[in-house]
């Protein structure tokens, strides 16, 4: 008797996503690459970010964590729709007499590929290919979530958005964007790249 085994590989866990798969894989060292320019960034930009205190800091940069990032997902324009609806997304929308803050896209979205339960990131995939937003799939033997943690200074994090504020975080994800041909397959609606 033996018994079925459900294959590790996360580009499986995500295929419940519509087919939002591309082809492209980065092997360990690029990996490794990323992770540390997106270090050195957010150290070269911490520097620069004044008397703003880290926390907030890096809360302007980033959305931290799987419900900040589904939550902001969720406020972004479809893609479909992102033209039409410029007016609405540089106006702060008021809910009850209060004004919220202006939505700020993001621009790409890091997903650990040891997440368990594994659906806990399944649905933003899906949710980001919606949207445009190019979605890397971190696997690690050293633990993705642990790694994307370091990144923006917390114990562990299962997913990671960058936000769309031109700075010099955003430069360094265009250059990790164009040197993945991301760019090349905009055949799919939101790539999803898994790095090992």
């Amino acid at each position: 008797m033996s018994k079925k085994r459900k294959s590790l590989n996360p580009a499986n866990s995500l295929k419940g996503s519509k087919g939002v798969l591309a082809s492209d894989f980065i092997s360990g060292d690029d990996l490794d690459d990323l992770l540390s320019k997106l270090v050195r960034t957010v150290e070269i930009a911490k520097a620069s970010r004044g008397s703003l205190p880290e926390k907030i800091w890096m809360k302007q940069q980033f959305a931290i964590g799987v419900n900040d990032v589904t939550r902001v997902l969720e406020r972004m324009p479809h893609s479909v729709t992102a033209s039409h609806s410029t007016q609405r997304s540089s106006e702060a929308p008021t809910v009850s007499g209060r004004r919220q803050a202006p939505l700020v896209p993001l621009q790409a979205v890091l997903v650990a590929a040891d997440c368990n339960p594994k659906w806990l990131t399944k649905h933003i995939p899906a949710l980001a290919s919606t949207r445009q937003v190019p979605v890397f799939c971190v696997k690690d033997n050293k633990g993705g979530s642990l790694r994307l943690g370091h990144v923006v200074n917390v114990r562990t994090a299962l997913a990671i958005g960058v936000k769309a504020k031109d700075s010099i975080v955003n430069k360094t994800i265009d250059e990790v964007l164009k040197d993945s041909k991301l760019v090349a397959n905009e055949v799919t609606p939101s790539p999803v790249t898994c790095l090992d």
